[in-house]
């Protein structure tokens, strides 16, 4: 199926809602996180989805994935973000698994992305 924008594309779709589920978390961090893990963590999760939109557009292969190998970057910022958060005990266990999981899943299917880019 050809897609028609980069919302198209379930990688950035997951990274969308993975974006969504951070800022709804570190709402809820310690005030004095603010300007800290929580701004920290917001930016890199946000770069997620953004790398990929800006990617979507690049004509050439290898613009398009120098973005995507930024956007996997990004991915190992916010899983230690997410660690941080479980031993920080900003989040709970089950709040982890659920961060991991869903990061596992963008990781997944922009690894299917690059591949299909790659040829």
């Amino acid at each position: 199926m050809a897609t028609q924008s980069f919302m198209d594309l379930r990688a950035w779709q997951k990274a969308h809602q993975f974006v969504l589920t951070v800022y709804q978390f570190t709402g809820k961090y310690p005030a004095y996180e603010r300007f800290g893990l929580c701004s920290q963590f917001q930016r890199a999760a946000v770069s997620i989805p953004a790398n990929i939109a800006e990617g979507y557009r690049k004509t050439g292969k290898a613009d398009k994935l120098r973005l995507m190998n930024i956007v996997q970057g990004s991915l190992e910022e916010c899983r230690y973000y997410i660690l941080l958060s479980k031993d920080l005990n900003y989040i709970t266990q089950d709040n982890y698994i659920k961060l991991t999981r869903s990061i596992e899943d963008v990781s997944r299917l922009l690894n299917a992305y690059c591949k299909a880019v790659a040829g």
